[in-house]
């Protein structure tokens, strides 16, 4: 019994060492850790744990100082060990609901989304944009600007709206357009985006002569937005925040501000993000991205009804408050999604 007894207490030296430097951002010592926490135990006993620790790999002793520091893998032992994330306490909920619910339309939640993890975490935020490949067509709208120019509205599941201008070439009068808004709206209506770009392609053939040329320009402007990935989009907030905390990178924080104007760098992150369940957490060297490597990524996905549409999170130093960060990431993607499914 006394091993498990000796793994948890050590992991409890692990668990204080976490939060005071979180908390201090100085090396730690046994006799600070004597007198801050109520381990139970002797500063003897504590100096043998922290060798324990160190031997093992999860703390460190930056050269300068007398105190420990946790590594990468200590930071993962302590994640991997928070069985439950804090919850959120009911005024901050309600702050998340009340700010996100006056959002005006997707790109008005998508930056509150971004402004709000920026703000509850202190980090980097990231949201990416409901992947459209998710997405099904709820309406498309034909509206004439002029007898021979067109605008198409195309509007999905998820609240997205594209607008795109049509040139027919020739002038077609009011019921014209009726016929082609009844047309596209039977062929397209509630399918998914692949979907309805397969039955698009298909409708100049079938239109009557009269209609046709228009029929193939309208059709090729909507299989173009139909097919286009704009998953690539994302909102990023709270910059600032980095350099905030010089110290936590040494050497490496213009890397890390480079990698974040990097898209595809921050998108890769956010792929894992595939359960809207889950909190993921990726510390340090665990990162891909070798730019990333100083930092720590919590994300999760954010969606309605069981589909993910899209991932969010944030990046920090690997020095930063786990419990309340993973629990601001899944109560704010979690408000994110009952809001799309309530558009």
């Amino acid at each position: 019994m006394t091993t498990v007894n000796a793994d948890q207490r050590r992991f409890e030296v692990l668990r204080a060492i976490v939060a005071d430097y979180v908390s201090t951002n100085e090396p730690v010592g046994s006799k600070a850790l004597v007198d801050r926490h109520n381990l139970g135990v002797s500063s003897a006993t504590v100096r043998n744990d922290m060798a324990t620790l160190e031997e093992e790999g999860l703390i460190a002793q930056p050269h300068t100082s007398a105190g420990r520091i946790p590594t990468d893998k200590g930071y993962r032992l302590f994640v991997d060990r928070l069985h439950e994330i804090k919850p959120l306490t009911g005024a901050e909920r309600r702050a998340i609901q009340a700010f996100l619910d006056g959002a005006l339309d997707l790109d008005d939640v998508m930056r509150r989304s971004v402004r709000l993890l920026a703000q509850l975490t202190q980090q980097v935020a990231v949201v990416q944009y409901p992947t459209l490949t998710r997405s099904t067509v709820r309406h498309v709208e034909v509206v004439p600007i002029t007898p021979a120019r067109l605008m198409l509205v195309l509007i999905t599941d998820t609240g997205r709206v594209d607008q795109r201008m049509v040139d027919l070439g020739d002038v077609i009068g009011d019921d014209e357009v009726g016929r082609m808004r009844t047309v596209l709206n039977s062929a397209m209506a509630e399918k998914r985006l692949a979907d309805a770009s397969a039955a698009v392609a298909e409708l100049p053939e079938q239109a009557p002569s009269e209609l046709r040329d228009a029929m193939t320009r309208v059709c090729s402007v909507l299989i173009e937005s139909l097919v286009e990935h704009p998953e690539e989009r994302m909102v990023l907030g709270g910059t600032p925040n980095l350099t905030r905390n010089v110290t936590d990178f040494p050497n490496s924080l213009r890397q890390v501000l480079e990698a974040l104007e990097e898209q595809v760098v921050v998108l890769k992150l956010l792929a894992a993000a595939r359960d809207s369940r889950t909190v993921t957490v990726r510390i340090g060297m665990e990162n891909e991205a070798e730019e990333m490597q100083t930092t720590s990524v919590v994300s999760t996905g954010y969606g309605s009804h069981g589909m993910v549409l899209g991932g969010m999170g944030v990046v920090g130093p690997t020095r930063m408050d786990y419990p309340g960060t993973m629990a601001a990431v899944r109560a704010v993607a979690a408000y994110v999604g009952e809001i799309l499914a309530g558009r």
